[in-house]
């Protein structure tokens, strides 16, 4: 019973999944009652993580296959409360595309599911489970808006892209598993002798098909669903790079933390470059974030407590300055129609001069540039980096935020300095306009009161 109850907040959301998609088909038109349900769902899943694992110390359950301490208890508090905003802000959008219905949110739920369990996971199948849950419903959210062509391929390419992914991390299990005797994290740590060369060519597997999992952002699916995947799979991700490499291969330390600065070097400069061509906002949004994700992973890499805490942050702070975003890009409508172009973003400041100064603030953020968020974030993670002496990683990190500001200012030019197009509508509800407020006021005023996220984070001691 005590193992039950510490994973009460998995046990909950199960439940909930399958009570709400009983009531969405037995009671009609209930879309909008399955929406509000699923936001007190996340809610009440992320108080009863709060209360029942925030404060405890390490605890292994069911045959040490799952690990409940403070790094899982607060990764999966930051997903729940990342999956509430996504879907607080996407009713009407849903709606003007009129595929508002109760499948959206109980498929996010799911997803969020696959997420938990990710985050827990002490084991190689376990962690798995937890991924492929969490695919198989983003499958089905990538194709979400089945009347748009684009959305149809979105799911396909997401589809094979993830198969392609699974089989390399299978591949990259069965290594390991075939090298050590065992899946679970802790024997594999104790197995560690003579075949660490071995397993190196299993960790090069399983890390490039997780990399394959958390690049996958695509224009093709619906606006609210790029939101998702730009945000939410990434923190699950994230804690499974942590919890993979610093808890059964430590030792290995030398071989993976290459791996990991190659991974980190190429996101970063990929991001940075393919983001510069774009026309379309979508696009550009999504080549960016695997260019963020490679300065969290660059955290990962430096191989230390304060490492570990910097990415944590620096996904943290990502999230908020995301859901500002894509806020904006939400903002662009006018007659029924959502405009993504790059160049609908002309003369914005003119119409909407204070959506285009919240846009400023993100867009300055993302870019960072002191004081904003996203400057202290990149800080925290090139100190990390530069007190291991990993000067090559920090300049590669430097040079190509250099280049990803020009994208970032070529916005800005076009909104303050281009000629006005056509006012979009103003009328956009009250929660996705809190949402922009929130995180632009956050992101704004962060560097008042730093030590607060800091402290939060300073608790995570993995090594």
């Amino acid at each position: 019973m005590e193992n039950l109850q510490l994973v009460l907040p998995e046990i909950f959301l199960s439940l909930s999944i399958m009570f709400l998609l009983i009531l969405g088909v037995f009671k009609k038109n209930s879309s909008r009652l399955v929406q509000s349900l699923s936001l007190a769902v996340l809610i009440v899943t992320a108080v009863i993580t709060f209360n029942e694992t925030i404060g405890i110390n390490e605890t292994k359950l069911f045959n040490n296959s799952i690990i409940i301490d403070y790094l899982s208890s607060l990764m999966k508090i930051i997903t729940l409360l990342a999956a509430f905003l996504v879907l607080i802000i996407s009713s009407n959008y849903l709606k003007t595309f009129q595929i508002f219905k109760i499948e959206y949110p109980i498929l996010i739920l799911s997803s969020v599911l696959g997420m938990m369990v990710m985050i827990n996971s002490n084991d190689l199948i376990v962690f798995y489970m937890g991924l492929e849950l969490q695919s198989l419903a983003l499958y089905v959210l990538a194709t979400f808006n089945r009347d748009e062509i684009k959305s149809s391929e979105a799911g396909l390419k997401y589809f094979v892209l993830s198969a392609l992914s699974s089989g390399l991390l299978l591949y990259g299990c069965s290594l390991i598993y075939g090298f050590t005797g065992s899946t679970n994290f802790n024997v594999i740590a104790d197995q560690l002798n003579s075949n660490e060369y071995a397993l190196t060519f299993g960790i090069v597997f399983i890390l490039v098909g997780l990399a394959f999992k958390i690049s996958a952002v695509y224009e093709g699916s619906p606006t609210s669903v790029t939101l998702f995947f730009t945000m939410v799979p990434k923190i699950a991700a994230l804690t499974v790079f942590i919890r993979f490499l610093y808890v059964p291969f430590l030792n290995l330390i030398d071989q993976w933390q290459m791996i990991l600065i190659f991974l980190s070097i190429a996101s970063m400069l990929f991001g940075a470059i393919a983001a510069i061509g774009q026309t379309n906002l979508k696009r550009l949004v999504a080549y960016s974030s695997i260019g963020h994700v490679g300065y969290a992973l660059a955290g990962v890499a430096a191989g230390t407590n304060d490492g570990i805490q910097s990415s944590v942050i620096y996904i943290t702070i990502y999230i908020l300055m995301n859901l500002g975003l894509f806020s904006c890009l939400l903002m662009l409508k006018r007659d029924n129609n959502y405009y993504e172009k790059i160049d609908d973003l002309s003369g914005l400041s003119k119409n909407h001069p204070m959506l285009a100064l919240s846009l400023l603030i993100i867009l300055f953020s993302l870019a960072g540039i002191p004081p904003l968020a996203g400057f202290f974030a990149k800080f925290y993670v090139f100190k990390a980096v530069i007190e291991q002496s990993m000067y090559f990683l920090a300049i590669v990190g430097l040079l190509s935020t250099v280049v990803a500001a020009f994208y970032y200012l070529r916005l800005i030019k076009i909104m303050y300095f281009d000629e006005q197009k056509e006012k979009y509508d103003t009328d956009h509800g009250f929660w996705l306009k809190f949402s922009l407020t929130a995180s632009t006021l956050l992101i704004l005023i962060y560097f008042i009161f730093p030590s607060q996220l800091i402290e939060v984070v300073s608790r995570i001691n993995i090594i």
